[in-house]
């Protein structure tokens, strides 16, 4: 999937309150999964193998969790760039199933200086076509100055 070029964001231009441009990624794929599973190095197949899936009454294969988190982690990089992140985490809230549209937001609820660093906090969540959500979480990030 092709990015459009990051737009630098300066710590004096960010006010609480303002929303990260969202993140929507393209539904869920069986090949996603598979890929993902060798990138990461979980195989464990409730996440490859449909009948797994069924046997156990997630409804067919699901994603990895650490997959929707980085699709999450892609926002706050895109948003605050390289190496900016100082805190980040999340919890898990819901499974992802194939064909699962996943869209990432984000929000800026604090702004505050640390040894002259500005740095932006805020809430993250990951949300599928039908609002369910299925991580949230926190993040701190640093901003460059004007």
């Amino acid at each position: 999937m092709l990015h459009a070029e990051r737009t630098k964001h300066y710590y004096e231009d960010v006010q609480l309150g303002d929303a990260l441009p969202p993140l929507v990624k393209s539904p869920m794929t069986h090949l996603r999964l598979v890929r993902y599973a060798g990138a990461s190095g979980d195989f464990n197949p409730l996440h490859t193998d449909p009948k797994v899936g069924e046997e156990i009454g997630t409804g067919g294969i699901i994603a990895h969790g650490m997959l929707i988190m980085g699709f999450v982690g892609q926002l706050l990089s895109d948003y605050t760039g390289p190496g900016a992140l100082r805190k980040f985490g999340v919890r898990f809230k819901g499974m992802t199933h194939l064909d699962d549209e996943i869209t990432c937001t984000g929000i800026i609820t604090e702004k505050y200086e640390v040894d002259g660093e500005g740095r932006i906090a805020g809430k993250i969540q990951a949300v599928d076509q039908n609002g369910d959500v299925k991580v949230a979480g926190t993040f701190i990030a640093a901003l460059p100055h004007r």
